[in-house]
């Protein structure tokens, strides 16, 4: 691809605001954009008029249908296709008005809910996004939308992300000029994600009935190899990944989303893509978009892409770092401590804020990256730990404890790296390092939240970020209100809670013993983390913002715990098809064999004290499994059947189910080392991470 068409392709599928101003009328483009900057709805008849030009535009790029793009609380996108066409007489007209572009009415019935709506109360609104692009693919016009109930609850993910949005912003302008800043109009959140998978040989992927039903290995014994080389972590790419990388961003460039970098990950079979930042609404339909290409593209390649946050025991799994920073209207990052961090007023209120939300909101932040899949992975000493704490660097440190000491603040000075060879010149290095077991770390001009999941929406983390940066704003602005000056509210902020930073290794037995001492939760799974959703500050900070109701909250917190209880439901019934009709038959099979060949020897006189030795183990094995899998299945039935508290159920589900399911993979995977290759009936580990 030559260097004209590489950027004359780049965001040639996506209706774009340069497209739409060449294919409107000017007045109708001023009229759209006014709507947008003073938050008003949008005319009727100024979205006729770009109903029509993006319908025209659409069918020009092969789209026949076009479909409101949503963001259900599965977690995963949704979408309802209806064709451009429409009968007319004899022949038919290509309709698409300003209403169906504005409001669509999908069955609300099915979707997650949490009691929102009962199954026989269908009705939900879709309606039109208007500050991300549409797009085209597969032959239809991609709307991205919200999705509501009839009775105005939000029941997707945008909905909130985008009151967060407004939140911050209104926030931001009323302390900004507090602190000398001015022509403050809005603020936006700007997102940059780094989205790890694996990448499987379908061949061997349709041969796991876990890998297709769960994403993950339920079973399956470590290879004589994993990661302990360090030689996979930014390891030439095999031929295979790489022509799949390839199609990946030329395709994403398509969409204009900004792939920047693409990467071997540190375990076998693992790989990152990371797009440069966006606004955060942009950059988180960027990133499903993303997921679902990756998916549609590995397949093309022979591959499978796995996004699970633990597909494989044993190797680090899969995370999605969160790049978050906070943007105004006049181009002034307030993460950005610039040449003079400590004269800098606006980048120390926005530190002390952020500290003191981390520290007074740790059990959102944990609980927006609480999944049953990321509870495999966060403190597996490859990802975060499951307690939040931030990491801000030594000279920063330093800023913040002269602060608080009430000593005089000095500026940090760029140091100089020198790398010792004559040829190669030195150059200044970044003022902090970075902190890979910090779940929360600054690095430089922006936070990076490391404890989101791979497999999850990035919608869910950041309005949770952008929500409790407003409220500490906001509390800020009622302290400077009442008569004290901005330095000593910044103080007191971070003299109340400086608990929250740890610059050391998370990864330590002695920072979970000290944030105990500290009195930071270690909530180590989804179940802990859910408890305290719905605490009274928590509620009282989101009705505060207009970003949930409580009966929004009390909704999410049923939906979160059922998917929960769901997902261990079909790992737990997954497991216990694939031991009793593919695993127990195979190696009893090869138990038979060894039996028969131990009789045999004996006939013939052989000593075959070993081989009986053989014969035991693996039939004691056998048994150990067959009476695990009867008491899986009791537990199954019983958390199934039990009738109790959502988070009660969900304990069982937890306690029992899923501790017998551990149990149980671990006989297992020792029966699997005892077992003849040619017995085993589904492809190993060796197959899976290194078989491409």
């Amino acid at each position: 691809m030559d260097m004209n068409k590489l950027l004359e392709n780049y965001g040639c599928l996506t209706f774009s605001d340069d497209i739409m101003r060449e294919r409107i009328p000017k007045s109708t483009y001023k009229a759209f954009h006014e709507a947008l900057d003073k938050g008003e709805p949008l005319a009727k008849e100024t979205a006729t008029v770009i109903a029509n030009a993006m319908k025209i535009w659409a069918v020009e790029n092969g789209a026949t249908h076009f479909t409101h793009w949503f963001m259900p609380m599965t977690g995963l996108t949704a979408e309802k296709h209806d064709a451009f066409l429409e009968p007319d007489g004899n022949k038919a007209i290509l309709e698409f008005s300003g209403k169906t572009l504005r409001k669509g009415e999908p069955d609300a019935s099915s979707f997650p809910s949490g009691g929102l709506r009962a199954t026989f109360e269908a009705r939900g609104y879709t309606a039109w996004d208007c500050t991300s692009p549409a797009f085209v693919k597969d032959g239809s016009l991609y709307i991205p939308t919200l999705f509501c109930s009839y009775t105005g609850e939000a029941l997707d993910k945008k909905t909130p992300l985008l009151k967060s949005v407004d939140a911050l912003t209104k926030a931001s302008c009323r302390l900004l000029p507090m602190l000398g800043m001015e022509g403050i109009t809005h603020v936006s959140a700007s997102v940059g994600s780094e989205q790890e998978y694996f990448l499987v040989a379908d061949e061997y992927y349709q041969k796991r009935m876990d890998l297709k039903l769960t994403g993950r290995t339920l079973f399956g014994a470590m290879a004589p190899k994993g990661q302990e080389l360090e030689d996979h972590y930014f390891g030439s790419l095999k031929r295979k990944v790489a022509a799949f990388m390839k199609e990946l961003d030329q395709e994403l460039w398509k969409y204009g989303i900004p792939s920047k970098t693409k990467h071997n990950e540190v375990a076998p079979a693992q790989h990152e893509v990371a797009c440069v930042y966006r606004n955060v609404n942009i950059t988180t339909d960027n990133n499903h978009l993303l997921m679902l290409l990756m998916q549609d593209i590995a397949k093309k390649h022979g591959l499978r892409c796995l996004l699970h946050e633990k597909p494989f025991d044993g190797v680090n799994g899969s995370g999605k770092h969160n790049n978050w920073s906070v943007v105004t209207n006049t181009g002034v990052n307030l993460f950005n401590p610039g040449q003079n961090p400590s004269e800098n007023l606006p980048f120390l209120a926005a530190l002390a804020c952020t500290i003191k939300a981390v520290d007074e909101y740790a059990d959102l932040l944990r609980m927006t990256t609480a999944t049953a899949g990321n509870d495999h992975r966060l403190g597996a000493n490859e990802a975060p730990p499951a307690i939040i704490s931030m990491f801000l660097g030594e000279d920063l440190d330093k800023i913040i404890h002269a602060i608080i000491e009430g000593a005089e603040l000095e500026n940090i000075d760029k140091a100089r790296f020198q790398t010792g060879v004559s040829v190669v010149p030195d150059f200044s290095k970044d003022n902090t390092d970075r902190n890979r077991t910090s779940p929360f770390a600054f690095t430089g001009n922006k936070f990076e939240f490391r404890a989101v999941g791979s497999s999850q929406s990035i919608a869910g983390p950041n309005t949770i970020l952008n929500s409790i940066l407003a409220y500490e704003m906001e509390e800020m602005a009622d302290e400077i209100e009442s008569g004290k000056e901005p330095m000593e509210v910044i103080k007191e902020f971070l003299s109340q809670h400086q608990r929250i930073i740890f610059n050391g290794d998370g990864y330590s037995k002695e920072w979970e013993e000290e944030a105990k001492r500290r009195g930071l939760p270690n909530r180590k799974n989804t179940v802990e983390a859910m408890e305290h959703l719905l605490d009274e500050k928590n509620v009282k900070m989101f009705k505060r913002l207009g970003i949930y109701s409580e009966i929004e909250l009390q909704a999410r917190y049923e939906i979160l715990l059922e998917n929960y209880n769901k997902t261990i439901q079909v790992e737990a019934l997954t497991a216990l098809k694939m031991a009793r009709n593919e695993i127990y038959p195979a190696a009893l099979a090869y138990l038979d064999q060894m039996t028969k060949t131990s009789l045999h020897m004996q006939e013939l006189g052989v000593n075959i004290d070993y081989l009986v030795d053989d014969v035991k183990s693996l039939s004691s094995l056998l048994s150990q499994m067959k009476n695990q899998m009867m008491i899986l299945e009791k537990h199954i039935d019983r958390a199934q059947h039990l009738e109790a508290d959502i988070l009660e159920i969900a304990k069982i589900w937890r306690d029992d189910v899923l501790s017998t399911m551990t149990i149980l993979r671990q006989i297992v995977d020792q029966i699997e080392n005892c077992v003849d290759e040619k017995y085993w009936p589904m492809p190993t580990y060796m197959d899976l991470l290194f078989g491409i």
